[in-house]
């Protein structure tokens, strides 16, 4: 059973900072305190620079003795995280992890993990390909997918509302789902439509 106290604390402490360390942690959707939702900024000097990062947190029933499953929501273009899935190849969130590991500092190691990739233990063979025999073409496509799907402009985002609108969605239901999934219009239609 999954520790409650701790990770009360744990989310607390977590976004005490969250302004300097450019991580945070919420409840996903309101639900249960096992199923969490990690925001990491993109560091600074990296193709991810500017870009905002969702990931999917979920605690199993032996949290902290076993690590959180963690993967990306956000699209994103890294050797180490899978471009098709968002699954993530981190040694502290499968065989390295330790209950003295908290989820601050499990989203500090994948903010660490966008700055320093590990092209020879990949996650996506074919961006780590790129990386290493073709560093300005992947820079170019992480940037671009950054900018794609990590940033949400807020004109861009005012359109996304007035469609969903149209659909006949209520307008606040439209924006609070939005907003939960960093602006994916599909990810938002398919939630609004589920329920």
């Amino acid at each position: 059973m999954v520790d409650v106290s701790r990770v009360q604390k744990e989310l607390t402490e977590c976004n005490r900072d969250r302004e300097v360390s450019g991580v945070s942690i919420a409840l996903h959707d309101g639900s249960t305190i096992s199923h969490l939702t990690g925001t990491i900024a993109g560091p600074l000097g990296t193709p991810y620079e500017g870009g905002t990062f969702l990931i999917d947190i979920r605690l199993p029933g032996g949290y902290p003795f076993e690590p959180p499953k963690m993967q990306f929501i956000t699209k994103v273009w890294h050797p180490n995280i899978s471009s098709q899935s968002g699954a993530i190849c981190l040694d502290i969130l499968k065989d390295q992890w330790s209950p003295a590991l908290t989820l601050k500092t499990a989203l500090l190691s994948l903010q660490a993990l966008l700055s320093a990739p590990a092209p020879d233990d990949p996650q996506d063979a074919v961006v780590a390909q790129q990386y290493l025999r073709d560093y300005s073409t992947f820079s170019a496509t992480a940037r671009y997918w950054t900018e794609a799907f990590a940033k949400s402009t807020s004109t861009g985002m005012e359109e996304k509302v007035q469609k969903l609108v149209e659909m006949g969605f209520p307008e606040d239901m439209v924006r609070s789902v939005l907003k939960s999934v960093n602006g994916d219009e599909n990810m938002a239609l398919e939630k609004l439509c589920s329920g």
